[in-house]
């Protein structure tokens, strides 16, 4: 069972990102501020969810938290950057269109970027401990399909509509015979074993 909260009578924001890993593609990530009591059974860490089952919650969040935002940080972006800055960006920005205010941020994972004026807490799997950081991780999670399977139908020979640019055998062989697109993160290694030579 998840709990619902760190602190009773706080506003805290949970927050979680999409597409660290991935070869193609921006970075999303989520905030979410939930009632007090809110309970959901099924909510959960979004890797541990079908994708039936995330877009139903993602009605039900999006229905009934205080409030919630999508931030987006593009692939241009993460190649100056960096990944783990990018990261952080994307958080950032997903707690600038919170239209509440919250008092305390709740980040999965062991690093953050101090959000001015807004102390914070960073777990370690966290999407598997507070339902706000799960609900923030089903947000991220979806609308980062959603962009991934839309770039799918401009470059269908990528496979963006499964891998969702995570670096699977069939997406780096595209790459290797088909070049990059304008979506691929250029300061990653693309093809992973450096024995194969990149096509442009």
């Amino acid at each position: 069972m998840l709990l619902p909260y760190m602190t009773a009578g706080r506003v805290e924001a949970g927050c979680d990102e999409a597409g660290r890993g991935c070869l193609a593609g921006a970075v999303y990530a989520a905030a979410v501020i939930l009632p007090q009591d809110f309970r959901n059974e099924l909510l959960n860490d979004s890797k541990q969810l079908t994708e039936k089952q995330r877009y139903a919650l993602r009605k039900v969040i999006e229905r009934e938290a205080l409030a919630w935002c999508v931030g987006i940080v593009t692939p241009e972006e993460i190649d100056k950057i960096n990944i783990l800055n990018a990261s952080f960006l994307a958080m950032h920005r997903a707690v600038d269109g919170l239209t509440v205010q919250p008092e305390h941020l709740l980040i999965d994972g062991n690093r953050f970027r101090a959000y001015p004026g807004i102390p914070h807490t960073t777990m370690v799997k966290g999407d598997g401990k507070y339902l706000s950081i799960a609900a923030a991780s089903v947000l991220a999670k979806t609308y980062r399909d959603d962009y991934m399977n839309s770039l799918h139908r401009e470059f269908p020979l990528y496979d963006w509509d499964h891998n969702k640019g995570y670096p699977t055998k069939k997406h780096r062989a595209a790459i290797q015979a088909h070049g990059t697109t304008p979506y691929h993160r250029m300061t990653f290694n693309l093809l992973g074993d450096g024995q194969l030579e990149l096509a442009f």
